[in-house]
């Protein structure tokens, strides 16, 4: 099989960026030096990772992971990136639940030093799920598992959510509410409209996105429920593993108030997406795994709260990575990676699922 060229991420250079932060690092840990700067093969598409080793004979932690606010000449995924709320979001979990996150060590809320905010924090040993290539692909680590083994994962994973909702007051979490009228998912729901409206500003509008806010609409929920902090991208490739067991809960940028829905129906459609990318190139990839009745069922267990109103989330977590998915498109053609179809719903990978989602069709499968 193959595969379109990964589409750049940063315009940076990672030379320039390795002796600004020696520079930054020895100012607050004199005699300090970042040594065996990399970058992630497995960088996301949004905020920069850096990993690095401190050479100091004093170090706080060995081996630190740096997020770096995206950068604004690489045409960034999203409009805003609030290093400090992320920061906060990590010490506020790590402060109030058993969910491991990884430790935190610095913000730097000043651009200056590296071009953009960024926070710094312990560097957690363990292996991530991939998302290329997919881990439901042939050769990967959790493919290769056992069933029992996948069986542990799930388990423990579906168990960090019900830990992080139960655990955690949302009075604690104001910070994380989101501007508007209405209630927490009236909030969220209203945020991704206007996220998509900047995604699409002065380019093409997508129909089936358009059609999916208009389906929502017709589900929405009678009763969502009392908010509680959700995660935000909430799925396995932002968990560290050790072995089968979660060690490091990652990628804190989308957390926010809102139904614990929120977090299942990504949890879910997201393992989805890529059991569906893998059945269209040929494999059988992990039918049994992540399923939705599997997921739903062990939250209700673990939390004594059964999930309610399952169509509308899993839709509503299509529609926000379809939003997602197009913004990364457009930024490929913007480096002329790619050339802009006349229709722009093709830019979507999972397009045939969403619109099978919008038609309420998808979940008979």
């Amino acid at each position: 099989m193959t595969t379109a060229p990964r589409p750049r991420t940063s315009t940076r250079d990672p030379e320039e960026l390795t002796r600004r932060l020696t520079a930054w690092l020895g100012a607050r840990l004199p005699g300090a030096e970042a040594a065996g700067v990399t970058v992630p093969a497995s960088n996301g598409m949004s905020s920069e990772t850096l990993l690095f080793d401190i050479d100091h004979p004093r170090p706080p932690v060995a081996s630190c992971a740096l997020r770096l606010a995206a950068d604004p000449a690489a045409y960034t995924v999203f409009p805003e990136y609030d290093m400090a709320r992320q920061y906060r979001t990590l010490e506020l979990v790590a402060g109030h639940t058993d969910v491991p996150v990884p430790r935190t060590l610095w913000l730097e809320e000043d651009p200056g030093p590296l071009g953009a905010p960024f926070l710094v924090m312990e560097r957690v040993a363990g292996r991530v799920p991939p998302d290329v290539m997919p881990y439901t692909y042939e050769g990967s680590w959790l493919h290769a598992a056992s069933d029992a083994e996948r069986e542990h994962l799930e388990a423990a994973t579906v168990g960090l959510l019900a830990r992080l909702h139960d655990q955690l007051p949302a009075s604690e979490a104001g910070f994380l509410a989101l501007p508007g009228e209405g209630d927490a998912l009236r909030r969220h729901v209203t945020a991704q409209r206007a996220y998509y409206a900047w995604v699409i500003d002065g380019l093409a509008p997508s129909p089936l996105i358009e059609a999916a806010f208009d389906r929502l609409e017709r589900l929405w929920p009678r009763e969502p429920g009392e908010p509680v902090l959700t995660w935000g991208d909430a799925r396995i490739g932002n968990v560290v593993y050790d072995g089968f067991e979660p060690v490091a809960v990652l990628d804190w940028e989308m957390a926010a108030l809102a139904p614990r829905e929120v977090d299942l129906g990504w949890t879910i459609y997201l393992h989805r997406f890529f059991q569906d990318l893998t059945t269209g190139s040929g494999q059988r990839g992990l039918p049994g795994f992540l399923r939705r009745d599997r997921v739903e069922a062990r939250y209700a267990r673990l939390t004594g709260h059964t999930p309610r109103d399952m169509d509308f989330y899993t839709l509503y977590a299509a529609l926000r990575h379809a939003i997602v998915m197009l913004r990364i498109a457009y930024r490929q053609a913007y480096f002329g990676e790619v050339a802009v179809p006349r229709d722009p719903d093709t830019l979507i990978l999972h397009h045939g699922s969403l619109r099978a989602m919008v038609q309420g069709t998808y979940w008979e499968g």
